[in-house]
């Protein structure tokens, strides 16, 4: 491992969480490609890759704390993965962060010590 291209985080800097999981991923020697997902935003490959490899649905990470979730309807358990991951990739921020990926696995890490067991 230690490799930049074998850990990805999908990051948010204004977000604690976000930034105690790169600080701890820096801890443990590693220097994870940082992914701004606000910025670059999400593909359908992506998430769908991404959730596989969670083992997850896209309810899973869904963000409804301070974004438009459920208003659009998405907390509705109902509400199929196809519609979430639309939605995601229309308004990333509705992604709850920090998703890491790495060789073994990729998990939403809250609390942050989740990356230490894909490490």
């Amino acid at each position: 491992m230690g490799a930049k291209s074998d850990v990805v985080i999908y990051h948010n800097p204004s977000c604690g969480t976000s930034r105690n999981t790169l600080a701890l991923l820096r801890e443990k020697g590693l220097e994870p490609q940082v992914v701004e997902y606000l910025k670059t935003g999400w593909t359908r490959e992506q998430l769908q890759d991404l959730l596989t490899r969670m083992k997850a649905s896209a309810h899973d990470i869904l963000r409804v704390r301070g974004t438009k979730a459920e208003e659009l309807g998405l907390t509705d358990p109902q509400a199929s993965d196809e519609a979430l991951i639309a939605a995601m990739i229309l308004e990333p921020a509705l992604v709850n962060r920090p998703i890491v990926s790495t060789p073994k696995g990729a998990a939403l890490c809250r609390p942050a010590e989740i990356a230490l067991t894909l490490i």
